[in-house]
């Protein structure tokens, strides 16, 4: 089981909105040297929604090779259609991804029988890890706790990426899930506080700005010092905060384009940090020791 902080990786474009891939092998060695615990390839933060399939599969393609084994990479392979789901896992699967991250479909709004044979068909069609990825508040679509446990008994679905923020929730999967079951905190305010709950790690959108500080933040919580873990979530909270005040991933783009990593390019619908926030976020940048 993958534990720890694992970056929900931007994808870097120029200012025409072309993929960067030269900066996508900076950023792979910028993870590794910061001790980033894996990375996710193709997530939400990575504007997996405004990329072609075609594109979609090269990401991951590529930061695979970029990685060369030195960290696991994760791909995020979901759709809200069941067989492109399979087809974009199964090329995850063939490129060697680590495992797969597979969103609750979007728009469409099935049942949650609809969810259970959904997972299902992909873990039974691609042999390969899944973690399962709930986050209503972009898809419309919640998968109920009862949904997750039946998926649970399926052996290659392994986990699940938590974004509902709801701590309530996230105590009932944690007790009621077997212990190799991986619940991973999808939403940075909280992820501390899933964290103190016995959860495995948080897929980050904050670990794209602050990955040294989020290794030692879910290192310190996964080896029992919940105090070293409190104290360093509270210098990274602003920034946790900041990273959301436009839609995701708009600021984390901006500001590791702040670091020097990448150009500032994103793809429309998305559009460019409104420049009324740079200074917050900036600010908050500064506070969490991120220069």
């Amino acid at each position: 089981m993958i534990k720890g902080s694992i970056v929900a990786l931007v994808t870097p474009m120029d200012a025409s909105g072309e993929i960067d891939w030269n900066a996508l092998t900076r950023l792979v060695d910028f993870h590794i040297e910061n001790g980033t615990d894996a990375i996710v390839s193709m997530g939400t933060t990575g504007e997996s929604a405004t990329v072609n399939f075609d594109e979609h599969n090269e990401v991951v393609v590529r930061t695979i090779s970029d990685a060369a084994g030195r960290i696991p990479v994760i791909a995020g392979t979901g759709a809200n259609s069941t067989q492109e789901a399979i087809a974009l896992t199964e090329s995850a699967r063939q490129a060697g991804a680590t495992a797969s991250l597979l969103v609750v479909p979007y728009y469409n709004k099935p049942t949650q029988e609809g969810l259970y044979q959904h997972f299902r068909a992909i873990a039974e069609a691609v042999a390969i890890p899944q973690i399962l990825y709930n986050v209503p508040g972009r898809t419309a679509c919640d998968m109920d706790n009862d949904t997750t446990v039946r998926l649970a008994d399926i052996p290659n679905i392994i986990g699940i990426k938590d974004a509902t923020g709801d701590m309530a929730r996230g105590r009932d999967l944690i007790e009621r899930l077997p212990s190799d079951f991986a619940v991973y905190s999808g939403d940075d305010a909280t992820s501390f506080d899933l964290l103190a709950l016995g959860g495995s790690g948080s897929i980050s959108v904050t670990a794209n700005v602050a990955p040294q500080a989020l290794h030692e933040m879910m290192a310190a919580g996964l080896a029992g010092d919940l105090d070293l873990a409190r104290e360093i979530n509270h210098r990274l909270m602003p920034l946790h905060k900041a990273l959301f005040l436009e839609s995701n991933p708009i600021p984390v783009k901006w500001a590791v384009s702040e670091l020097g990593l990448m150009e500032k390019g994103i793809r429309l619908p998305l559009t460019l940090l409104s420049s009324s926030y740079e200074s917050s976020l900036r600010d908050a940048m500064s506070q969490a020791g991120v220069v």
